[in-house]
């Protein structure tokens, strides 16, 4: 697919899943909430991001320094942890600008990551490859940490969904079984995709010149 394909089936990703009509497929429940944040960070944030770099509108040829992989991974992490603690998961629930802000802040830093791994010519730069390795393994194992204690806790975590307790628990425990298969494999792929670019580029310095 082109770029202008990859890009275009992420906006459509992010349509489908910020539609009005959505809460009438999904429901309101936490695994509903997962699936769309998993859409957002994991499905239309890299084919966005796959869709620009390497193209004029590629940010990071213009910022590299903004685009440091692993910084980014880290500001990445503290956005999902952070809007997964209770207290500012429940008011995403029920305010509509902390919700917009939730949703905004996951799209930013999904496509942040993805530029930063795969942006700023990173084929031609084996250092910066190698740092969108470490940037994608890290959050493939933060979302996978994060999956299991979602989908393993005893008890519900966020008041926003407690309505019957077994059911909120349920929804728990399938949400994070959504992020642990989804977000984990996704960013794990990125991260192999990655791997599989350095170990395939490691020819002499001088040979890859010439080659370009």
């Amino acid at each position: 697919m082109n770029r202008a394909g990859l890009v275009l089936l992420g906006l459509v990703t992010l349509a489908l899943a910020w539609a009005p009509w959505t809460d009438a497929i999904l429901g309101h429940g936490f695994a509903a909430h997962m699936t769309r944040h998993m859409a957002v960070v994991a499905v239309a944030a890299p084919l966005i991001a796959l869709g620009v770099v390497g193209s004029a509108r590629d940010p990071s040829l213009g910022w590299p320094s903004a685009f440091a992989a692993i910084p980014v991974s880290l500001v990445e992490l503290v956005v999902v942890w952070g809007w997964h603690a209770p207290a500012a998961h429940d008011l995403a629930r029920v305010s509509p600008w902390a919700f917009a802000a939730e949703q905004a802040s996951f799209l930013v830093a999904g496509l942040w990551l993805w530029i930063a791994c795969f942006g700023h010519a990173a084929d031609a730069r084996p250092g910066r490859t190698a740092q969108g390795v470490i940037a994608m393994l890290l959050t493939s194992i933060h979302m996978t940490l994060l999956g299991v204690l979602l989908a393993t806790s005893a008890r519900a975590l966020y008041a926003a969904h407690h309505g019957a307790a077994a059911a909120a628990l349920d929804q728990q425990h399938v949400g994070g079984i959504v992020m642990l298969l989804v977000g984990g494999a996704v960013y794990l792929g990125g991260g192999l995709a990655l791997a599989a670019r350095l170990l395939g580029d490691d020819r002499p310095e001088t040979e890859r010149g010439r080659a370009a």
